[in-house]
Protein backbone atom coordinates (compact mmCIF):
# COMPACT_ATOMS: atom_id res chain seq x y z
CA UNK A 1 0.00 0.00 0.00
CA UNK A 2 1.07 3.39 -0.58
CA UNK A 3 2.20 5.77 2.48
CA UNK A 4 -0.32 7.24 4.45
CA UNK A 5 -0.37 11.26 4.77
CA UNK A 6 1.60 13.51 2.70
CA UNK A 7 0.55 16.41 -0.01
CA UNK A 8 -1.59 14.35 -3.02
CA UNK A 9 0.33 13.83 -6.64
CA UNK A 10 -2.98 14.46 -8.26
CA UNK A 11 -6.33 16.28 -6.65
CA UNK A 12 -9.34 16.23 -8.76
CA UNK A 13 -12.13 18.50 -6.97
CA UNK A 14 -15.84 18.96 -8.37
CA UNK A 15 -14.92 17.77 -11.92
CA UNK A 16 -17.53 17.23 -14.27
CA UNK A 17 -17.05 17.30 -18.27
CA UNK A 18 -19.64 17.35 -20.91
CA UNK A 19 -19.85 15.48 -24.85
CA UNK A 20 -22.51 18.33 -26.44
CA UNK A 21 -25.53 17.21 -24.63
CA UNK A 22 -24.19 13.99 -22.50
CA UNK A 23 -22.29 14.41 -19.30
CA UNK A 24 -19.19 11.51 -19.57
CA UNK A 25 -18.66 12.34 -15.63
CA UNK A 26 -19.52 15.17 -12.84
CA UNK A 27 -18.80 16.02 -9.05
CA UNK A 28 -15.46 13.91 -9.47
CA UNK A 29 -12.77 14.10 -6.42
CA UNK A 30 -9.99 12.23 -6.44
CA UNK A 31 -7.03 12.23 -4.23
CA UNK A 32 -4.13 10.16 -5.62
CA UNK A 33 -1.24 9.72 -3.21
CA UNK A 34 2.57 9.22 -4.04
CA UNK A 35 3.27 5.80 -4.10
CA UNK A 36 -0.29 4.85 -5.20
CA UNK A 37 -1.91 2.75 -7.92
CA UNK A 38 -5.27 3.82 -9.43
CA UNK A 39 -6.86 1.81 -11.83
CA UNK A 40 -9.61 3.64 -14.14
CA UNK A 41 -12.29 0.81 -15.33
CA UNK A 42 -15.61 1.35 -17.30
CA UNK A 43 -17.27 0.80 -20.64
CA UNK A 44 -16.64 2.21 -23.75
CA UNK A 45 -17.16 5.82 -24.31
CA UNK A 46 -17.20 6.36 -20.24
CA UNK A 47 -14.48 9.12 -20.22
CA UNK A 48 -11.75 7.15 -18.87
CA UNK A 49 -9.58 8.38 -21.93
CA UNK A 50 -11.18 11.99 -21.81
CA UNK A 51 -10.14 11.81 -18.13
CA UNK A 52 -6.45 11.49 -18.61
CA UNK A 53 -6.52 14.23 -21.34
CA UNK A 54 -8.19 16.73 -18.97
CA UNK A 55 -5.23 15.71 -16.02
CA UNK A 56 -2.37 16.05 -18.98
CA UNK A 57 -4.36 19.78 -19.83
CA UNK A 58 -5.12 18.74 -23.31
CA UNK A 59 -8.78 18.66 -22.62
CA UNK A 60 -10.73 21.37 -20.86
CA UNK A 61 -13.08 20.71 -17.68
CA UNK A 62 -16.67 21.23 -18.24
CA UNK A 63 -16.42 22.60 -14.04
CA UNK A 64 -14.45 21.58 -11.09
CA UNK A 65 -10.56 21.96 -11.10
CA UNK A 66 -6.78 19.50 -11.20
CA UNK A 67 -3.97 19.92 -9.56
CA UNK A 68 -0.72 18.05 -10.32
CA UNK A 69 1.97 17.86 -8.00
CA UNK A 70 0.87 20.99 -6.35
CA UNK A 71 -0.06 23.05 -9.66
CA UNK A 72 -2.93 23.73 -11.73
CA UNK A 73 -3.34 22.20 -15.14
CA UNK A 74 -2.48 24.14 -17.96
CA UNK A 75 -1.96 23.20 -21.54
CA UNK A 76 1.78 23.55 -21.61
CA UNK A 77 2.26 20.00 -19.78
CA UNK A 78 4.27 19.52 -16.90
CA UNK A 79 7.55 17.36 -17.32
CA UNK A 80 7.50 15.78 -13.98
CA UNK A 81 4.35 13.49 -15.95
CA UNK A 82 5.13 10.63 -17.94
CA UNK A 83 2.60 9.48 -20.27
CA UNK A 84 2.21 5.32 -21.40
CA UNK A 85 -0.32 5.20 -24.83
CA UNK A 86 -1.90 2.11 -25.56
CA UNK A 87 -0.07 -0.37 -27.52
CA UNK A 88 -0.61 0.52 -31.01
CA UNK A 89 2.16 -1.01 -33.24
CA UNK A 90 4.59 1.15 -35.07
CA UNK A 91 4.65 1.02 -39.10
CA UNK A 92 7.40 -1.98 -40.25
CA UNK A 93 9.73 1.18 -41.98
CA UNK A 94 9.80 3.24 -39.02
CA UNK A 95 13.97 4.07 -38.56
CA UNK A 96 13.88 4.88 -35.18
CA UNK A 97 15.69 2.16 -33.98
CA UNK A 98 15.20 1.56 -30.54
CA UNK A 99 17.03 3.71 -28.12
CA UNK A 100 15.88 6.23 -30.51
CA UNK A 101 12.59 6.12 -29.22
CA UNK A 102 13.94 5.54 -25.38
CA UNK A 103 15.81 8.96 -26.30
CA UNK A 104 13.52 10.56 -27.31
CA UNK A 105 11.76 10.45 -23.00
CA UNK A 106 15.07 12.17 -22.41
CA UNK A 107 15.38 14.87 -25.05
CA UNK A 108 12.76 15.39 -26.89
CA UNK A 109 11.67 18.29 -25.18
CA UNK A 110 14.55 20.24 -26.38
CA UNK A 111 13.87 22.29 -29.44
CA UNK A 112 15.54 22.12 -32.57
CA UNK A 113 17.95 19.29 -33.18
CA UNK A 114 18.96 17.28 -30.39
CA UNK A 115 22.44 18.05 -29.58
CA UNK A 116 23.92 15.25 -27.19
CA UNK A 117 24.56 15.85 -23.56
CA UNK A 118 26.82 14.61 -21.45
CA UNK A 119 24.50 12.00 -19.07
CA UNK A 120 22.00 11.30 -22.05
CA UNK A 121 23.11 8.19 -23.09
CA UNK A 122 24.25 6.48 -20.00
CA UNK A 123 20.49 7.32 -19.28
CA UNK A 124 18.90 5.97 -22.25
CA UNK A 125 21.59 2.97 -21.58
CA UNK A 126 20.14 2.70 -17.89
CA UNK A 127 16.66 2.91 -19.22
CA UNK A 128 17.65 0.11 -21.71
CA UNK A 129 18.70 -2.23 -19.38
CA UNK A 130 15.93 -1.28 -16.92
CA UNK A 131 13.26 -2.17 -19.71
CA UNK A 132 15.45 -5.51 -20.48
CA UNK A 133 15.84 -4.45 -23.77
CA UNK A 134 19.29 -4.45 -24.45
CA UNK A 135 19.20 -7.34 -27.06
CA UNK A 136 17.08 -5.14 -29.47
CA UNK A 137 18.37 -1.63 -28.44
CA UNK A 138 19.83 -0.83 -32.24
CA UNK A 139 17.09 -2.94 -34.04
CA UNK A 140 14.58 -0.40 -35.89
CA UNK A 141 11.30 -0.34 -34.20
CA UNK A 142 9.12 -1.56 -36.84
CA UNK A 143 10.68 -5.24 -36.80
CA UNK A 144 10.12 -5.13 -33.04
CA UNK A 145 7.05 -7.14 -31.80
CA UNK A 146 4.01 -5.51 -29.86
CA UNK A 147 5.47 -6.04 -26.61
CA UNK A 148 8.69 -5.16 -27.21
CA UNK A 149 7.78 -1.62 -29.03
CA UNK A 150 5.62 -1.48 -25.46
CA UNK A 151 8.53 -2.22 -22.99
CA UNK A 152 10.56 0.90 -25.03
CA UNK A 153 7.38 3.05 -24.90
CA UNK A 154 7.25 2.55 -21.26
CA UNK A 155 11.32 3.39 -20.95
CA UNK A 156 10.06 6.20 -22.81
CA UNK A 157 7.86 7.44 -20.18
CA UNK A 158 9.74 7.17 -17.61
CA UNK A 159 12.72 8.81 -18.61
CA UNK A 160 12.09 12.19 -17.08
CA UNK A 161 11.37 10.24 -13.94
CA UNK A 162 7.78 11.62 -13.22
CA UNK A 163 6.00 11.88 -9.86
CA UNK A 164 2.79 11.09 -11.82
CA UNK A 165 2.55 8.55 -14.26
CA UNK A 166 -0.92 8.09 -16.25
CA UNK A 167 -1.19 5.38 -18.78
CA UNK A 168 -3.76 4.67 -21.38
CA UNK A 169 -4.66 0.69 -21.85
CA UNK A 170 -0.89 -0.02 -22.08
CA UNK A 171 -1.65 -3.76 -22.11
CA UNK A 172 -4.25 -3.50 -25.09
CA UNK A 173 -2.82 -6.50 -27.33
CA UNK A 174 -0.45 -7.92 -25.84
CA UNK A 175 0.46 -11.24 -24.38
CA UNK A 176 0.24 -12.11 -20.73
CA UNK A 177 4.06 -12.34 -20.35
CA UNK A 178 4.51 -8.87 -21.96
CA UNK A 179 1.16 -7.45 -19.77
CA UNK A 180 3.02 -9.10 -16.76
CA UNK A 181 6.65 -7.21 -17.73
CA UNK A 182 5.10 -3.43 -18.26
CA UNK A 183 2.74 -3.94 -15.53
CA UNK A 184 6.25 -5.18 -13.58
CA UNK A 185 8.29 -2.08 -14.57
CA UNK A 186 5.56 0.18 -14.00
CA UNK A 187 4.82 -1.40 -10.46
CA UNK A 188 8.60 -0.85 -9.96
CA UNK A 189 9.19 2.43 -10.88
CA UNK A 190 5.99 3.66 -8.22
CA UNK A 191 7.02 1.29 -5.26
CA UNK A 192 11.00 2.64 -5.59
CA UNK A 193 10.42 5.93 -6.68
CA UNK A 194 7.40 6.62 -4.93
CA UNK A 195 5.46 8.02 -7.90
CA UNK A 196 1.35 7.83 -8.35
CA UNK A 197 -0.25 6.31 -11.54
CA UNK A 198 -3.53 6.28 -13.31
CA UNK A 199 -3.87 3.42 -15.50
CA UNK A 200 -6.83 3.32 -17.27
CA UNK A 201 -7.62 -0.39 -18.46
CA UNK A 202 -10.62 -2.61 -19.84
CA UNK A 203 -8.82 -5.98 -17.72
CA UNK A 204 -8.63 -5.79 -14.17
CA UNK A 205 -7.13 -8.98 -13.71
CA UNK A 206 -3.55 -8.22 -15.30
CA UNK A 207 -3.11 -5.62 -11.71
CA UNK A 208 -4.85 -7.70 -9.34
CA UNK A 209 -3.01 -8.05 -6.24
CA UNK A 210 -0.94 -4.46 -7.35
CA UNK A 211 -3.65 -1.24 -7.66
CA UNK A 212 -4.83 0.08 -4.88
CA UNK A 213 -7.65 1.34 -5.69
CA UNK A 214 -10.52 1.15 -8.57
CA UNK A 215 -12.37 4.32 -10.29
CA UNK A 216 -15.21 2.63 -12.58
CA UNK A 217 -17.38 4.83 -14.58
CA UNK A 218 -20.51 4.38 -16.27
CA UNK A 219 -22.91 6.10 -17.50
CA UNK A 220 -22.28 9.33 -16.22
CA UNK A 221 -21.85 7.81 -12.85
CA UNK A 222 -18.55 6.72 -10.84
CA UNK A 223 -17.83 4.38 -8.05
CA UNK A 224 -14.45 4.98 -6.51
CA UNK A 225 -13.03 2.22 -4.05
CA UNK A 226 -10.75 -0.85 -3.39
CA UNK A 227 -10.91 -3.91 -5.44
CA UNK A 228 -13.06 -5.76 -2.67
CA UNK A 229 -15.67 -2.67 -2.53
CA UNK A 230 -15.94 -2.36 -5.73
CA UNK A 231 -15.79 -5.30 -7.77
CA UNK A 232 -18.92 -6.49 -6.37
CA UNK A 233 -22.53 -7.43 -8.67
CA UNK A 234 -24.46 -5.42 -5.91
CA UNK A 235 -21.97 -2.64 -6.47
CA UNK A 236 -21.75 -3.21 -10.17
CA UNK A 237 -25.52 -3.90 -10.55
CA UNK A 238 -26.31 0.11 -8.80
CA UNK A 239 -23.38 1.87 -10.69
CA UNK A 240 -25.21 0.40 -14.34
CA UNK A 241 -28.70 0.79 -13.26
CA UNK A 242 -29.12 -3.13 -14.71
CA UNK A 243 -28.26 -6.59 -13.35
CA UNK A 244 -24.44 -7.09 -13.13
CA UNK A 245 -22.82 -10.37 -11.88
CA UNK A 246 -19.01 -10.73 -10.66
CA UNK A 247 -17.73 -14.15 -10.79
CA UNK A 248 -14.62 -15.52 -10.12
CA UNK A 249 -13.09 -18.00 -11.96
CA UNK A 250 -9.65 -19.70 -10.54
CA UNK A 251 -7.44 -16.51 -10.37
CA UNK A 252 -9.62 -14.21 -12.51
CA UNK A 253 -12.98 -12.26 -12.50
CA UNK A 254 -15.32 -11.61 -14.88
CA UNK A 255 -17.71 -9.44 -15.14
CA UNK A 256 -21.29 -10.48 -16.56
CA UNK A 257 -23.90 -8.32 -18.21
CA UNK A 258 -22.23 -4.93 -18.18
CA UNK A 259 -23.83 -2.76 -20.95
CA UNK A 260 -22.11 0.07 -22.31
CA UNK A 261 -24.78 2.50 -20.35
CA UNK A 262 -24.54 5.91 -22.50
CA UNK A 263 -27.17 7.73 -21.01
CA UNK A 264 -25.93 10.25 -17.72
CA UNK A 265 -27.67 10.03 -13.95
CA UNK A 266 -25.43 13.23 -12.59
CA UNK A 267 -24.57 11.08 -9.47
CA UNK A 268 -21.45 9.31 -8.11
CA UNK A 269 -21.52 6.74 -5.10
CA UNK A 270 -18.78 6.09 -2.54
CA UNK A 271 -18.57 2.30 -2.71
CA UNK A 272 -18.40 0.72 1.30
CA UNK A 273 -17.92 -2.62 2.34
Amino acid sequence: MPPAGGEAALRIRGAALRRGDRELWADLDLDVRPGELIAVLGPSGSGKTTLLRSILGLEPLSSGEITVLGEPVTARGNRRVGYLPQSRPLPPDTALRARDLVALGVDGHRFGLPIPRRGDKQAVDALIDAEGARAFADTPVGRLSGGEQQRLRVGQALAGDPKLLLCDEPLTSLDLANQQAVIGLIDRHRREKGAAVVLVTHDINPLLGKVDRILYLAGGRFTLGTPKEVLRSDVLTDLYGAHVFVLRAGDRLVVVGAPDAEESHHHHDEAHA
